[in-house]
């Protein structure tokens, strides 16, 4: 059975919908859902048949200029097909990247609380922040603006790119088949994050890869 990824305004969510998106019983709350149904523009389903198996709130916008795709906030079940649910997810946020923002580079931002979920980022360039590497100016600079479109700048640290109540409206939420059992630097890297807080990750999607990531 093929994946059925299907986008939408937020807007046009009801009752029954934020029922249904709730009843995975993965991270986020009827509460929490029907803030991010106000908060962001753009909701994405991800289904086998009729059984929904995984969402994103997101939307595309310019920050200072920059095109951008951030993600409030992203549930994938913890099913067998959970990896092809991210990337279907994944991609469609690239797609429509790349039907707003032909021929420009791209940051993509989100809020991350576990190493599993940073697959979700695996196909950009300069992911930020990263094991064992400092943060220059503008890698800062660009972890307090999105910190900032995020609603989480009061208590954010910008070496860290962590808040300590980070996740309270939402994150990427993804777990692996064997929970962190990858990247042992990235593992401990997000220990970092306590519960209730969340770091700030971003990384660019360049012109020419937009075209392979987004094409259909």
């Amino acid at each position: 059975m093929a994946l059925d990824v299907l986008p939408n305004d937020a807007s046009a969510l009801d009752d029954s919908d934020i029922d249904e998106l709730a009843s995975m019983e993965e991270a986020f709350s009827a509460g929490q859902l029907s803030k991010a149904k106000e908060d962001w523009v753009l909701i994405t389903t991800a289904r086998f048949g009729n059984t929904l198996h995984g969402f994103t709130f997101s939307t595309l916008e310019r920050i200072g200029g920059t095109p951008c795709v951030l993600f409030g906030l992203m549930s994938v079940t913890r099913s067998s097909k959970r990896d092809q649910v991210l990337r279907g997810l994944m991609h469609e946020a690239y797609h429509r990247a790349l039907m707003a923002f032909p021929d420009e580079d791209v940051v993509v931002g989100a809020r991350f609380v576990n190493a599993d979920a940073l697959d979700a980022f695996k196909e950009l360039d300069d992911r930020t922040p990263a094991p064992g590497e400092r943060a220059v100016g503008e890698e800062r600079a660009w972890g307090r603006r999105l910190a900032k479109r995020f609603a989480i700048d009061r208590d954010y640290d910008a070496n860290s790119f962590v808040s300590p109540t980070g996740a309270a409206d939402g994150f990427v939420d993804f777990e692996a088949t064997e929970p962190d059992t990858g990247d042992a630097e990235l593992v401990e890297m997000m220990q970092a994050v306590s519960a209730g807080g969340a770091m700030v990750v971003y990384g660019w999607t360049m012109a020419e890869d937009l075209v392979k990531l987004g094409k259909r």
